[in-house]
């Protein structure tokens, strides 16, 4: 997940974590061509479960991003938008109602945009409004409202159970997310807090995300073989097969910033964790 300074983006851009359906609408995604189906999505994910058994001596390592990897921020956007509306009751009641009435399904990738596409058609609430999703989206309380992507929890739970060192390295900052992040994986029923598994985080929220994974990814050799790496943009794929040539980089094309760069012909594109 890439969001290292604050742009107006940071939502996703096709589903399950945003609007139409990924089945039913294949133009919502530039990789779409290259996501497996669901017989080989499972085959992928069991053979990765099956490497990290057979595991021996150095334990193996998966790496999973957090933001739009195995976490839906979708409901952590609707529930700043609610809060949004509160805001606006007195001094602009209709543009309170359209955000209060909006609702995940409906979240796409810029957050003006999602006013624009609620009714909200003001220039200055554009501004007023961005700036208030600014002060809450990267911090901890709201992180709360997140979900699990479809399958994620279980799969994580499943590559703990067979032996790997689950690392959870995500471009949430450690002084404005890091708590939040620990007990929103917790309460979600996420391997955390026991032996075998970490949470890494950014030094500081301006740090770009994807110069913070090619300076970790190197590093994670300490801990183990690096067996496979799921992440949600194509940059951070790329750069751990260039740390980690033998391990299997899987992209989640959930969301990804604009522009992403070409992805490498060896990553493995997937949409769910659900096998």
């Amino acid at each position: 997940m890439a969001v290292s300074r604050v742009p107006e983006f940071w939502f996703p851009s096709r589903p399950p974590i945003c609007g139409r359906s990924a089945q039913t609408d294949p133009v919502t995604s530039l990789f779409t061509t290259r996501r497996l189906g669901a017989p080989q999505r499972a085959a992928l994910l069991d053979d990765i479960l099956a490497r990290i058994a057979a595991r021996r001596g150095k334990p193996g390592v998966v790496v999973l991003d957090l933001d739009g990897t195995l976490m839906d921020n979708r409901p952590r956007v609707v529930a700043i938008l609610r809060e949004l509306a509160e805001e606006w009751r007195a001094k602009h009641p209709q543009a309170a109602d359209r955000c209060a009435s909006v609702t995940a399904a409906q979240i796409v990738y810029g957050f003006v945009e999602n006013l624009k596409l609620a009714g909200v058609t003001e220039p200055e609430l554009h501004e007023s409004g961005l700036s208030f999703w600014k002060e809450r989206f990267f911090r901890d309380p709201h992180v709360r409202h997140d979900i699990p992507v479809p399958g994620a929890r279980d799969y994580a739970a499943a590559c703990h159970d067979a032996g790997a060192t689950i690392i959870y390295l995500t471009g949430r900052d450690l002084p404005n997310m890091a708590l939040g992040s620990f007990a929103s994986l917790r309460d979600l029923g996420f391997p955390i807090g026991r032996v075998g598994t970490e949470l890494v985080t950014k030094p500081s929220f301006d740090m770009p995300d994807v110069d913070f994974k090619r300076a970790v990814a190197p590093e994670l050799a300490r801990i183990g073989n690096v067996i496979a790496v799921f992440d949600n943009e194509a940059a951070n794929n790329n750069l751990f097969l260039e740390a980690h040539p033998h391990a299997v980089s899987v992209f989640l094309d959930t969301q990804h910033a604009p522009d992403p760069p070409p992805l490498d012909p060896r990553v493995q594109v997937i949409d769910t964790f659900e096998r």
